[in-house]
């Protein structure tokens, strides 16, 4: 019985770890406001959005371009006053971080006029404000318990792994396109081989078949009899 009851009073400290994960993962934590999506963006053109930030938020814009081209791109950041706070260009992949200075409406725009023929895919990520505490952790008046600083590190160490699960599926789609677009030249060159090869070697095949062929006598040129 002894044993049975040290035993179980082992589990109760797991038991109540994953039950404050559990509810952790189902109790939505998002950030203030973020936008994370993939676009095209074709040659010769221009797009822009547009995120609402409060004055002392923290933001972040990071981006990748995920196939097309040399794989660059054009980006801007412009303030509610249209200053250009932030500017890169023929970038393939960046992340920058601001704290906004006023209130108002902030404009990150990505340019492919310098193209005239390639389409570009995009993946941007906004985020603006910090991300909220887990239930319960708001404001504590005492020192976190282990169990706490455990759930704590475990959401943290969660969302890190959302983050590089996305930049994996991103390395893996631009190392996909790339190979595709490998296998394709290859294709293509290897095609424009076979037809070379069976060009020349039908045109030796007549050639050759000119040289020992026999000439008629109305075909042969006799010197003029004087």
């Amino acid at each position: 019985m002894t044993d049975r009851k040290s035993h179980h009073q082992q589990q109760q400290p797991i038991l109540c770890l994953v039950i404050i994960v559990l509810l952790a993962l189902c109790h939505k934590t998002p950030v203030v406001n973020s936008v994370e999506l993939t676009f095209e963006l074709p040659d010769n053109a221009k797009e822009c959005f547009h995120e609402e930030i409060q004055k002392n938020q923290t933001a972040t814009l990071e981006f990748q371009v995920v196939s097309g081209g040399r794989y660059d791109v054009d980006v801007t950041l412009e303030s509610p006053t249209g200053e250009e706070i932030y500017r890169q260009i023929k970038t393939q992949f960046d992340s920058y971080q601001f704290v906004a200075a006023a209130t108002g409406v902030y404009v990150a725009c990505f340019s492919n006029e310098f193209s005239t023929f390639s389409h570009k895919i995009v993946y941007m990520d906004f985020q603006v404000g910090e991300e909220q505490p887990l239930p319960g952790l708001e404001e504590h008046a005492t020192m976190l318990t282990q169990m706490e600083k455990s759930a704590q590190e475990t959401h943290k160490g969660l969302n890190a792994i959302l983050d590089y699960q996305t930049h994996h599926r991103l390395r893996e789609a631009q190392g996909r396109k790339r190979a595709e677009d490998l296998n394709e030249r290859v294709l293509w060159w290897s095609l424009t081989e076979t037809v070379s090869i069976l060009i020349i070697a039908i045109g030796q095949v007549l050639v050759l078949r000119n040289f020992f062929s026999e000439k008629k006598p109305s075909q042969m040129n006799y010197p003029l009899m004087k």
